[in-house]
Protein backbone atom coordinates (compact mmCIF):
# COMPACT_ATOMS: atom_id res chain seq x y z
CA UNK A 1 0.00 0.00 0.00
CA UNK A 2 2.14 3.45 -1.48
CA UNK A 3 1.75 6.70 0.36
CA UNK A 4 1.39 9.57 -1.88
CA UNK A 5 2.79 12.56 -1.07
CA UNK A 6 1.44 16.25 -2.72
CA UNK A 7 3.43 19.00 -0.92
CA UNK A 8 0.66 21.77 -0.65
CA UNK A 9 2.53 24.45 0.39
CA UNK A 10 6.70 24.62 0.61
CA UNK A 11 7.45 28.10 2.27
CA UNK A 12 6.40 30.09 5.07
CA UNK A 13 4.82 33.04 6.60
CA UNK A 14 6.42 35.45 4.22
CA UNK A 15 4.09 35.91 1.36
CA UNK A 16 5.19 34.51 -2.15
CA UNK A 17 3.69 33.50 -5.61
CA UNK A 18 5.71 30.52 -5.64
CA UNK A 19 5.48 28.94 -2.54
CA UNK A 20 1.93 28.80 -0.34
CA UNK A 21 2.59 28.62 3.70
CA UNK A 22 3.18 24.94 4.95
CA UNK A 23 0.97 21.53 4.25
CA UNK A 24 1.23 18.36 2.92
CA UNK A 25 -0.99 16.42 1.79
CA UNK A 26 -0.81 12.37 2.04
CA UNK A 27 -2.97 9.67 0.24
CA UNK A 28 -3.32 6.22 1.85
CA UNK A 29 -5.86 3.60 1.09
CA UNK A 30 -8.07 6.18 -0.94
CA UNK A 31 -8.06 8.29 2.44
CA UNK A 32 -6.19 12.16 2.63
CA UNK A 33 -4.35 12.95 5.12
CA UNK A 34 -3.94 16.69 5.32
CA UNK A 35 -0.74 18.01 7.72
CA UNK A 36 -0.93 22.00 8.42
CA UNK A 37 -2.69 24.39 6.79
CA UNK A 38 -0.62 27.54 6.50
CA UNK A 39 -2.32 30.65 4.01
CA UNK A 40 -2.87 29.24 0.21
CA UNK A 41 -3.83 25.46 1.41
CA UNK A 42 -7.50 26.07 0.35
CA UNK A 43 -6.17 27.12 -3.20
CA UNK A 44 -3.48 24.86 -4.16
CA UNK A 45 -6.00 22.13 -3.08
CA UNK A 46 -8.59 23.45 -5.19
CA UNK A 47 -5.93 23.00 -7.96
CA UNK A 48 -4.76 19.60 -6.79
CA UNK A 49 -8.58 18.68 -7.26
CA UNK A 50 -9.01 18.07 -4.14
CA UNK A 51 -12.53 18.48 -2.43
CA UNK A 52 -11.25 20.40 1.12
CA UNK A 53 -14.89 19.61 2.47
CA UNK A 54 -14.42 15.88 2.54
CA UNK A 55 -10.73 15.40 3.90
CA UNK A 56 -11.08 13.29 7.41
CA UNK A 57 -7.76 13.70 8.62
CA UNK A 58 -5.99 17.10 9.71
CA UNK A 59 -2.85 17.06 11.53
CA UNK A 60 -1.05 19.70 13.17
CA UNK A 61 2.43 19.99 14.13
CA UNK A 62 1.98 23.10 15.99
CA UNK A 63 0.09 26.20 16.05
CA UNK A 64 2.11 28.87 14.28
CA UNK A 65 0.23 30.78 11.71
CA UNK A 66 2.15 29.67 9.04
CA UNK A 67 0.56 25.97 9.67
CA UNK A 68 -2.56 26.99 11.12
CA UNK A 69 -3.57 29.85 9.88
CA UNK A 70 -6.48 28.67 6.98
CA UNK A 71 -8.25 26.87 9.93
CA UNK A 72 -10.62 29.08 9.78
CA UNK A 73 -11.15 29.52 6.63
CA UNK A 74 -11.59 25.49 6.25
CA UNK A 75 -13.95 24.95 8.91
CA UNK A 76 -16.23 28.50 7.90
CA UNK A 77 -16.30 27.24 3.91
CA UNK A 78 -17.34 23.71 5.39
CA UNK A 79 -20.27 25.42 6.95
CA UNK A 80 -21.82 27.85 3.84
CA UNK A 81 -23.43 27.13 1.14
CA UNK A 82 -24.83 24.27 1.22
CA UNK A 83 -22.69 22.76 -1.92
CA UNK A 84 -19.42 22.27 0.30
CA UNK A 85 -21.35 22.24 3.47
CA UNK A 86 -19.50 18.87 5.74
CA UNK A 87 -21.49 16.33 5.92
CA UNK A 88 -19.30 13.37 6.98
CA UNK A 89 -17.31 13.32 10.45
CA UNK A 90 -13.30 14.38 10.24
CA UNK A 91 -10.44 13.80 12.84
CA UNK A 92 -7.95 16.90 13.47
CA UNK A 93 -4.91 16.05 15.71
CA UNK A 94 -2.59 17.60 17.35
CA UNK A 95 -0.65 17.91 20.61
CA UNK A 96 -2.18 18.95 23.52
CA UNK A 97 -3.46 22.82 23.83
CA UNK A 98 -4.81 22.53 20.51
CA UNK A 99 -8.39 22.58 22.14
CA UNK A 100 -8.15 25.47 24.08
CA UNK A 101 -6.52 27.31 21.02
CA UNK A 102 -9.66 26.01 19.13
CA UNK A 103 -12.19 27.47 21.99
CA UNK A 104 -10.33 30.89 21.99
CA UNK A 105 -10.86 31.05 18.35
CA UNK A 106 -14.44 30.47 18.23
CA UNK A 107 -14.45 32.98 21.17
CA UNK A 108 -13.18 35.08 18.16
CA UNK A 109 -15.89 33.82 15.16
CA UNK A 110 -18.35 32.56 17.40
CA UNK A 111 -21.01 29.95 15.15
CA UNK A 112 -19.08 31.42 11.75
CA UNK A 113 -16.41 28.70 12.48
CA UNK A 114 -18.28 25.94 14.84
CA UNK A 115 -19.18 23.00 13.79
CA UNK A 116 -22.08 20.50 14.66
CA UNK A 117 -19.91 18.64 17.37
CA UNK A 118 -20.77 15.09 15.71
CA UNK A 119 -18.48 16.26 12.53
CA UNK A 120 -15.68 17.22 14.56
CA UNK A 121 -13.50 15.05 16.96
CA UNK A 122 -10.19 16.41 18.22
CA UNK A 123 -7.36 14.32 19.23
CA UNK A 124 -4.49 15.73 21.67
CA UNK A 125 -1.30 13.95 21.60
CA UNK A 126 1.39 13.93 24.47
CA UNK A 127 4.06 17.19 23.82
CA UNK A 128 6.51 15.50 26.39
CA UNK A 129 7.29 12.20 25.29
CA UNK A 130 6.06 9.66 22.41
CA UNK A 131 2.18 8.99 20.99
CA UNK A 132 0.51 6.42 19.30
CA UNK A 133 -2.59 6.31 17.52
CA UNK A 134 -3.87 3.57 14.76
CA UNK A 135 -6.41 4.52 12.50
CA UNK A 136 -7.01 1.68 10.64
CA UNK A 137 -5.20 1.45 7.45
CA UNK A 138 -2.39 3.19 8.96
CA UNK A 139 -0.67 4.41 12.12
CA UNK A 140 1.34 7.44 13.54
CA UNK A 141 3.78 7.89 16.10
CA UNK A 142 4.44 11.10 17.42
CA UNK A 143 7.37 12.95 19.49
CA UNK A 144 8.24 16.50 20.67
CA UNK A 145 10.29 18.64 18.65
CA UNK A 146 12.48 21.15 19.72
CA UNK A 147 10.68 24.78 18.32
CA UNK A 148 7.58 25.55 20.86
CA UNK A 149 5.47 23.51 23.57
CA UNK A 150 2.93 22.51 21.15
CA UNK A 151 5.52 21.29 18.32
CA UNK A 152 5.17 17.18 17.57
CA UNK A 153 6.45 15.69 14.58
CA UNK A 154 4.54 12.62 12.63
CA UNK A 155 5.71 9.54 11.25
CA UNK A 156 2.67 7.56 9.32
CA UNK A 157 3.03 3.70 8.72
CA UNK A 158 0.85 2.22 6.10
CA UNK A 159 -0.33 -1.56 6.92
CA UNK A 160 2.38 -3.18 4.96
CA UNK A 161 5.03 -0.86 6.63
CA UNK A 162 5.59 2.25 4.34
CA UNK A 163 6.55 4.91 6.35
CA UNK A 164 6.61 9.30 6.25
CA UNK A 165 8.04 11.18 8.76
CA UNK A 166 6.84 15.01 8.53
CA UNK A 167 8.75 17.34 10.67
CA UNK A 168 6.38 20.31 10.89
CA UNK A 169 9.00 22.95 12.61
CA UNK A 170 12.28 22.11 15.00
CA UNK A 171 15.63 22.55 15.59
CA UNK A 172 18.18 19.90 15.53
CA UNK A 173 17.04 17.46 17.66
CA UNK A 174 17.35 13.54 18.62
CA UNK A 175 13.56 13.12 19.00
CA UNK A 176 13.79 13.48 15.14
CA UNK A 177 16.36 11.60 14.39
CA UNK A 178 14.83 8.62 16.93
CA UNK A 179 11.49 8.81 14.89
CA UNK A 180 12.70 9.11 11.49
CA UNK A 181 14.99 5.83 11.71
CA UNK A 182 14.99 3.80 8.41
CA UNK A 183 12.01 5.98 7.15
CA UNK A 184 11.06 5.61 3.62
CA UNK A 185 10.72 9.34 3.25
CA UNK A 186 11.59 12.40 5.85
CA UNK A 187 9.72 15.74 4.70
CA UNK A 188 12.35 17.75 7.02
CA UNK A 189 11.72 21.58 7.59
CA UNK A 190 15.17 23.52 6.41
CA UNK A 191 13.95 27.08 6.77
CA UNK A 192 17.12 28.82 5.92
CA UNK A 193 20.93 28.28 4.58
CA UNK A 194 23.89 26.98 6.39
CA UNK A 195 25.22 30.71 6.89
CA UNK A 196 22.37 32.38 8.61
CA UNK A 197 20.90 29.97 10.99
CA UNK A 198 18.38 30.90 13.59
CA UNK A 199 17.28 29.15 16.72
CA UNK A 200 14.32 26.91 16.17
CA UNK A 201 14.97 26.13 12.75
CA UNK A 202 17.07 23.50 10.44
CA UNK A 203 19.42 24.68 7.74
CA UNK A 204 20.13 22.02 4.80
CA UNK A 205 23.15 20.44 6.26
CA UNK A 206 21.54 20.18 9.73
CA UNK A 207 18.63 18.53 8.13
CA UNK A 208 20.83 15.85 6.43
CA UNK A 209 22.62 15.33 9.26
CA UNK A 210 19.17 14.46 11.36
CA UNK A 211 18.51 11.45 8.25
CA UNK A 212 22.12 10.55 7.47
CA UNK A 213 22.32 9.40 11.36
CA UNK A 214 18.38 8.07 11.34
CA UNK A 215 19.15 5.97 7.80
CA UNK A 216 16.66 7.55 5.88
CA UNK A 217 16.10 6.45 2.53
CA UNK A 218 15.22 9.76 1.01
CA UNK A 219 14.91 13.07 2.36
CA UNK A 220 12.29 16.02 1.10
CA UNK A 221 13.36 19.67 2.13
CA UNK A 222 10.85 21.99 2.80
CA UNK A 223 9.96 25.56 4.68
CA UNK A 224 11.88 27.62 2.57
CA UNK A 225 12.26 31.24 3.44
CA UNK A 226 13.28 33.95 0.51
CA UNK A 227 16.74 33.75 1.65
CA UNK A 228 16.91 30.09 0.68
CA UNK A 229 16.39 31.01 -3.23
CA UNK A 230 19.51 32.39 -4.55
CA UNK A 231 21.45 29.46 -2.58
CA UNK A 232 22.39 25.78 -4.01
CA UNK A 233 20.40 24.14 -0.86
CA UNK A 234 21.09 20.81 -2.33
CA UNK A 235 24.73 21.53 -2.31
CA UNK A 236 24.19 22.71 1.83
CA UNK A 237 22.47 19.05 2.26
CA UNK A 238 24.73 16.88 0.53
CA UNK A 239 27.59 17.38 2.63
CA UNK A 240 26.11 15.56 5.36
CA UNK A 241 23.16 13.44 3.62
CA UNK A 242 24.40 10.55 0.96
CA UNK A 243 21.03 9.29 -0.26
CA UNK A 244 18.07 10.60 -2.38
CA UNK A 245 17.56 13.98 -1.90
CA UNK A 246 14.31 16.46 -2.96
CA UNK A 247 13.71 19.97 -3.09
CA UNK A 248 10.00 20.76 -2.59
CA UNK A 249 7.86 22.89 -4.76
CA UNK A 250 4.57 23.44 -4.73
CA UNK A 251 2.40 20.85 -6.20
CA UNK A 252 5.05 17.97 -6.29
CA UNK A 253 3.93 14.76 -6.01
CA UNK A 254 5.78 11.21 -4.50
CA UNK A 255 4.86 7.85 -4.31
CA UNK A 256 6.47 5.76 -1.23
Amino acid sequence: MSINVTIVGSGTCVPSLKRSSCSVLMKIAGENLLFDTGAGTLRRLLELGVDFSAIPYIFYSHLHPDHTGELCSFLFAMKYPETYRRKKPFKIVAAKGFSEFYERLKGVYGEWITLDPYLIEVTEMNNDKADYRDFGTFHIDTLPMAHTEQSIAYRITSTDGKSVVYSGDTDFCQNLIKLSKDADLLICESALPDQIKVPGHLTPSLAGQIAEEAGAKSLLLTHFYPECEPVDIAEQCKKTYSGKLLLAEDSMRISV
